[in-house]
C-alpha cells in the first residue's frame, strides 16, 4: 500500500525568488572575503608597502563591486524575463475575472429559476 506524501511546503514565486537571491548574495559575500584573504597573502608575500596594498586593494575593490553590480543587474534581468514569460496576471486582472466570473455565476442562477 503507498503511503500518503507528506505536504510539501508551498512558497509564492516571490518567496522562493528572494530565498535564491539571498543564497547568492551569501556566495557572492564569501567569495569576496576569500579574495581578500588571498589577497593579503599576496601583498605579504610581495613585500608590497603599506600603500602599495590599499591602491592594489581599493582597485581590485572597484572592479569587484562592477562585477557585483553587473551580476546583480545580470540576475534580475534573467528573473524579470523569466517570470514575464509566465504570463503571471496581475492581480488587478485576477479581480476583473473574479467579477467577471461573478456575474456570469448570477447569469446562470437566473436561468435556471427561469425553468
Amino acid at each position: 500500500m503507498d503511503k500518503p506524501e507528506a505536504p510539501r511546503e508551498k512558497h509564492t514565486v516571490t518567496e522562493a525568488f528572494e530565498r535564491i537571491w539571498s543564497q547568492a548574495l551569501l556566495a557572492v559575500s564569501t567569495a569576496e572575503e576569500e579574495v581578500n584573504r588571498t589577497f593579503q597573502k599576496v601583498a605579504a608575500t610581495a613585500g608590497w608597502s603599506q600603500e602599495e596594498v590599499k591602491r592594489h586593494a581599493r582597485e581590485f575593490t572597484e572592479r569587484l563591486v562592477g562585477h557585483r553590480k553587473g551580476l546583480e543587474h545580470s540576475v534580475e534581468e534573467a528573473v524579470r524575463g523569466a517570470v514575464s514569460r509566465l504570463k503571471v496576471p496581475r492581480r488587478e486582472e485576477l479581480q476583473e475575472f473574479e467579477a467577471r466570473l461573478a456575474k456570469l455565476a448570477e447569469r446562470i442562477d437566473s436561468l435556471g429559476q427561469q425553468k
